[in-house]
């Protein structure tokens, strides 16, 4: 295997050559979104500047070339997913409108006061809120399974919680807080043995992990482009076709309808029919670049860089005897979550603002996490296939520097 070669790969991340209060940018902020290589930009550039038109109901030259290359992207994410068919793939605005989507549109109709729908400890607002909702709106009781000290999903106590009355599960494929690599396929065979579906929230392993399908054996699989590269207000839902064909819409309006009356709708064949109004065009397009960016990478080698860096992070940032890491689990990807000491993270992050190192504090909308720690806040660096050691070092001085000012 060869080594990905970073410097290379810079070249064509646009906002990497600025500065930040007078520093080079080290961008280590990517769990929240991923910077986008040049050629994502000038997808969207072209678009806008060569044929800019709305799709499928156009026969102009404009909206068939728009069609077409909309269509494309969805086959793109198809094969990125390994997914059996290009009509199983749904655009959406994000991962957190594919969950809702999932929540209001298929488990609503079908659970009943006193059923139960399974969640982790470890999930982000996004796959705790939308549960919630349904719970409220059914009677439905939310269980949750619990996370140990290295933030792992305890595997019994989630058989355990997988009772005669769980109707759907969903959870973290990737931890947005700890980078916790979950055991995914096998707790989704321990469900689907049960007869119970299974959506995974993938938003954190589609730029880290090969993600197939097929494989997992999940019945919804939910992602979102700007933290791959691609575009912010794009990402797509995997809904196994039986299970699709039998939802009803979540939205209404146009290109979702076959045919309209004031009497009757009916309705657009899947994936359309969940596709209401005129969508995120530039975005899916976007999206389909992103995946032909990361596709012309050697994959094996981000993988191994990218778990080189989470490496070397941990190593390094240890070494400062103040340090509290928060997630420790045996397989992680991308996330490097801590504490200073007594120092609140916002203040971590101000410091290191200026010396032009960007990350995320604060409770990275898993607020349950933190209380499982007993922290309200923490300081996360995450990684990203342009990053370097070189940056790693620069935040380690960092924080050395933070502990200076607060000392």
């Amino acid at each position: 295997m060869s080594r990905l070669d970073v410097d290379r790969v810079r070249k064509d991340f646009p906002v990497l050559e600025r500065e930040v209060h007078g520093k080079p940018l080290a961008y280590l902020d990517n769990a929240a979104t991923s910077q986008k290589p040049r050629a994502v930009i000038d997808a969207l550039i072209h678009y806008y500047s060569s044929y800019n038109a709305n799709i499928h109901r156009g026969v102009h030259s404009l909206s068939e070339e728009a069609t077409v290359a909309y269509e494309a992207a969805r086959d793109k994410v198809r094969d990125f997913i390994r997914a059996p068919s290009s009509e199983e793939i749904v655009f959406t605005r994000g991962t957190t409108e594919a969950i809702n989507l999932v929540a209001q549109s298929y488990l609503r109709p079908r659970i009943r006061e006193g059923d139960e729908i399974l969640i982790s400890q470890m999930e982000h607002h996004s796959n705790i809120v939308p549960w919630q909702l349904v719970r409220e709106q059914t009677g439905a009781v939310l269980k949750v399974a619990p996370i140990n000290e290295r933030g792992e999903i305890e595997l019994e106590q989630f058989s355990k919680l997988l009772g005669p009355r769980t109707r759907f599960v969903a959870l973290a494929h990737v931890s947005n807080a700890l980078g916790t690599i979950n055991m995914v396929q096998e707790m989704v065979r321990l469900a689907r043995m049960r007869g119970v579906p299974v959506l995974l929230d993938g938003a954190q392993a589609v730029p880290h992990l090969p993600v197939d399908v097929q494989e997992l054996g999940c019945d919804f699989y939910a992602f979102s482009g700007h933290k791959m590269y691609a575009p912010t207000g794009i990402g797509a839902l995997y809904g196994r076709r039986e299970l699709l064909e039998e939802m009803e819409p979540y939205q209404g309006g146009g290109e979702m309808i076959l045919s309209v009356t004031f009497e009757k709708t009916t309705y657009n064949r899947v994936p359309y029919k969940f596709e209401a109004g005129t969508p995120n065009i530039a975005g899916a397009i976007g999206l389909g670049t992103a995946i032909d960016y990361l596709l012309g990478l050697d994959l094996q080698a981000v993988r191994a860089h990218e778990d080189e860096l989470l490496e070397y992070a941990t190593k390094e940032v240890s070494k400062i005897p103040s340090v509290r890491l928060i997630g420790t689990a045996a397989s992680k990807t991308g996330v490097l979550s801590f504490l200073l000491g007594e120092i609140h993270a916002h203040d971590v992050g101000t410091v290191l603002d200026q010396e032009g190192i960007a990350v995320r504090t604060g409770h990275h909308c898993a607020q349950p996490v933190m209380d499982r720690f007993g922290v309200t806040a923490t300081a996360r660096a995450s990684f990203a296939v342009y990053n370097t050691t070189e940056e790693v070092d620069r935040l380690v001085e960092g924080l050395h520097r933070t502990l200076e000012i607060f000392s």
